[in-house]
């Protein structure tokens, strides 16, 4: 470090403290572990750099100094490989996530990560803000995926004793809009089903209305409900058994009143054999945005016939803790309340009215 350049020189002040003469910032060069390090200390008050250097000693004794010289790109292609147990799908946008960040991080993919600061996460981040997707820039949801990405990569680092601390730990997922969700009232659920069924030259139709019917009268999302079998039905204790697809969790809903009509006339249409779907169909997207287009309604989705089924309850005064567990969420009801409160409040405004009403 004590070079003699034309621009100044550095100049020993202490243990392991350095000073550059022209600018007078102060540096660090210390051996941990048998390894040198040279760091700047960013400050050109003394007091303050010795502070520095003693936490960046400590820092230092924590980490392998080896493996703090793997570049960005090495430790992509590491943290990528713990998450191949992951869906297809999932790894697909992680492999995409890691191919940005070899092309696009800020000072090259052979980057150390010892030296890595905030700023490039940053930096790296602005790029991909900008960079357009499907339908222009990328959402903030997408955005958010790529901020886990790079936190949990850089914490990987952190926990195998890479790096003293993460260039990511200050990162904020960005907040999302809420977005607007269409949910059929009501009458709307019963008009769509009854003109899925009316169509006479659909082959398919019978089974289209059956599954977009189960969908609303049981609250169950598609892939549960298209992957339930007459062994999953206790007529004797008026229970479904479902698996939540979204987290492999087993729960039970009741057989309602309003979906036991239906169970009854499915029944009388399949074999009984346990095995046997209940539903002959995976999905009805084509024919409930068929009925809609018809009716002139908005082009509801199957995620909306279950919104339907939760508001509905919600009016009819049954507690979120109930329906939460008819969802399979394990929160007590937290994520219903505060997805659907706002219901409940209109829904007591409206009682309230038909009090002055009846006078």
């Amino acid at each position: 470090m004590n070079s003699s350049d034309h621009v100044g020189s550095f100049e020993k002040v202490g243990e392991c403290l350095y000073r550059y003469s022209s600018n007078q910032v102060y540096y660090a060069r210390l051996k941990i572990n048998g390894k040198e390090v040279r760091r700047s200390l960013k400050t050109t008050d003394r007091t303050l750099a010795k502070q520095k250097l003693a936490s960046l000693r400590t820092e230092m004794e924590k980490v392998n100094l080896s493996l703090g010289k793997m570049t960005v790109a090495e430790l992509t292609d590491r943290f990528l490989k713990t998450q191949s147990h992951l869906a297809p799908k999932t790894v697909k946008t992680r492999e995409k996530i890691a191919s940005q960040i070899k092309k696009d991080w800020p000072k090259g993919a052979d980057q150390q990560i010892m030296d890595v600061n905030p700023s490039d996460a940053t930096t790296w981040l602005g790029v991909q803000a900008k960079r357009p997707g499907k339908h222009g820039a990328l959402t903030k949801s997408t955005l958010n995926v790529y901020i886990g990405f790079i936190r949990a990569m850089f914490q990987m680092a952190v926990t195998d004793r890479m790096i003293a601390s993460s260039p990511c730990q200050g990162l904020k997922e960005r907040r999302r809009e809420t977005p607007v969700r269409q949910t059929p009232s009501w009458d709307e659920f019963k008009k769509i089903v009854a003109n899925i069924r009316g169509q006479p030259f659909n082959a398919d139709a019978q089974d289209s209305a059956n599954f977009v019917e189960f969908l609303g009268l049981s609250g169950l999302g598609n892939a549960e409900a298209s992957s339930l079998q007459w062994k999953h039905v206790d007529f004797q204790r008026g229970k479904i058994k479902v698996l939540r697809k979204k987290t492999a969790t087993g729960f039970e809903i009741p057989i309602f009143p309003q979906l036991e009509p239906l169970l009854k006339s499915l029944q009388g249409q399949s074999t009984l054999a346990p095995e046997t779907f209940i539903l002959r169909i995976k999905d009805a997207k084509k024919a409930l945005k068929g009925a809609c287009k018809r009716l002139g309604l908005p082009l509801y989705s199957h995620r909306a016939l279950r919104r339907c089924f939760i508001t509905r309850a919600v009016e009819k005064g049954i507690d979120f803790k109930t329906i939460a567990a008819w969802q399979g969420h394990r929160d007590g009801g937290v994520l219903i309340a505060r997805t659907y409160s706002h219901l409940r409040t209109e829904h007591a405004d409206t009682m309230a009215r038909r009090l002055a009403d009846a006078e």
